[in-house]
């Protein structure tokens, strides 16, 4: 999971808190202090970090709390409300719509992936429906039309450049204007990368956009700058108005959490990051579940979403019906090792799962994924060793020391590579089985999951510890109550934010 590492400590300073036999103000304060310790280290901003820190505190007046009120829940509550705020600077940000001609023009730094990003968000348009085009009018890069040539071709979406012609705007007219005669509803133009003080390069942007007149301007930022991106964006925005953010490389840096505040507080929105280099690892940014998955418990919509995005058409209804009945035998464990080889990028399922209440990325730790492959494929080896009874057991006491050892002998494997083995499918049939008795809604109708999660199922699906913190089955059916029942799934999750199970 992007940022894993802060939210981990986060998560951590909240049970600590939550562990504490009374909470007063050392109990809260001490909270706080490790949350804050977190984000600084992360290259958060200090002012916005203090501005946090500061309106929880108004916010939880422990004093003025009457008895009966569950003071867990409702510090939990004001700093999941605050790390989003944090995170979001409320401006909603333009949608292209399907059938109605968008140009879409991006800006950013030199070697902040843009021409690789523009690739990207021509390919998620493209599927969910749209037509899209890309435009190459960056001609001060060497390289910058045959990169994008590249993957355009790859991802089979025309494409439009000159060799010859050094007028980037120009060229980005003749592309605007061919693609709109062939009908292409989002038409996305790449322009030369800058810096905050290339006078003459910023010049140009701003005759591109006046040639375009684009409906959309999205800066492209690599997360690696940390709190630099905040001067950086503010210089772009002054040239052009900047709409959107794209913030790239957050699979490999620490300072992701500095990059995603600091342009946050120049009042673009971030809508996508780039999780890696591969195309489809190319990530909506939505507030609410990004902070709850930041803090352990998961974004079970998107998880539902998102599987339908990385399994097999043919294998979809097989695979949630296995996760409704929240039964997990090594044979599952197997099948599920052989599609996520099949699938391509090991990270996109780690994004995947890391979706679940609970789920650590210890198997698949983000950056070391070759790493991840090998041990994938030595369980791998080590289950082919294994009888149809052990396969399909639900029973942990049929794994004895006899069938260990002939398990490591016919694997080739020291005995403590099968215990491993073991430990690793005990704690994601833990996981799994947190979904035991979710209604699965049909193809097409993953909306759905909201309307079917009653307090029952929620009740299931929350890590215990979380479940308590929140006074059990009658506090989750008040808390419910209290949303409507038939509220979002992603605001029911964001409703109960800053809990887990770490």
């Amino acid at each position: 999971m992007v940022l894993a590492e802060l939210g981990g400590s986060i998560s951590r300073a909240i049970q600590q808190m939550s562990n504490a036999t009374i909470i007063d103000e050392k109990a809260l304060n001490e909270c706080l202090n490790e949350i804050t310790r977190a984000l600084l280290q992360s290259d958060v901003q200090f002012k916005l970090v203090r501005d946090m820190q500061t309106n929880i505190k108004k916010i939880v007046n422990l004093d003025d709390l009457a008895a009966g009120h569950n003071k867990r829940r409702i510090i939990q509550q004001a700093i999941f409300n605050e790390l989003c705020k944090m995170l979001d600077p409320g401006k909603p940000s333009f949608i292209p719509k399907k059938g109605k001609t968008s140009v879409v023009m991006f800006v950013g730094l030199q070697g902040s992936g843009k021409t690789t990003t523009c690739t990207k968000y021509a390919y998620y348009h493209q599927k969910k429906g749209w037509k899209p085009a890309l435009v190459c009018a960056d001609t001060f890069r060497a390289g910058a039309f045959d990169q994008l040539k590249q993957n355009a071709t790859k991802a089979k979406i025309p494409f439009y450049g000159s060799y010859m012609e050094s007028d980037p705007v120009k060229i980005a007219e003749e592309g605007v204007e061919r693609f709109k005669k062939e009908n292409c509803d989002l038409i996305i133009v790449d322009t030369s990368g800058r810096h905050k003080q290339e006078a003459a390069l910023f010049e140009e942007m701003r005759q591109v956009a006046e040639a375009t007149k684009p409906d959309l301007v999205i800066f492209v930022m690599d997360s690696s700058i940390g709190q630099a991106a905040f001067d950086q964006a503010q210089a772009f925005k002054q040239s052009v108005a900047v709409g959107a953010v794209i913030v790239t490389k957050m699979d490999g840096h620490a300072k992701g959490g500095g990059a995603l505040s600091a342009v946050a507080a120049t009042k673009s929105p971030v809508i996508f990051i780039g999780t890696g280099e591969h195309m489809d690892e190319f990530e909506v940014f939505d507030v609410k579940p990004f902070v709850s998955r930041l803090l352990g418990m998961g974004d079970l919509s998107g998880f539902m979403d998102k599987i339908q995005e990385v399994v097999p058409m043919d294998q979809q209804p097989e695979l949630l019906q296995m996760l409704s009945e929240g039964t997990f035998t090594l044979r599952i464990m197997y099948e599920q090792f052989q599609n996520l080889l099949k699938m391509g990028p090991i990270g996109q399922v780690i994004f995947v799962f890391s979706m679940l209440p609970g789920f650590s990325s210890e198997l698949m730790p983000k950056g070391r994924e070759k790493e991840s492959q090998a041990k994938i494929k030595r369980y791998m080896t080590m289950m082919d060793s294994m009888t149809n009874e052990e396969l399909d057991s639900t029973n942990p006491k049929l794994m004895n020391e006899s069938r260990m050892m002939r398990i490591a002998r016919g694997s080739g494997r020291p005995l403590r590579d099968v215990m491993e083995m073991l430990d690793e499918y005990k704690r994601l049939a833990k996981v799994w089985s947190k979904m035991k008795g979710l209604k699965i809604p049909k193809k097409g109708e993953m909306s759905a999951l909201s309307r079917n999660m009653n307090a029952q199922h929620m009740s299931k699906v929350l890590p215990p510890q979380m479940l308590k913190q929140i006074g059990g089955m009658g506090g989750l059916q008040s808390l419910m109550k209290q949303m409507g029942g038939g509220k979002d799934m992603k605001d029911m999750m964001g409703m109960l934010g800053g809990g887990g199970d770490n």
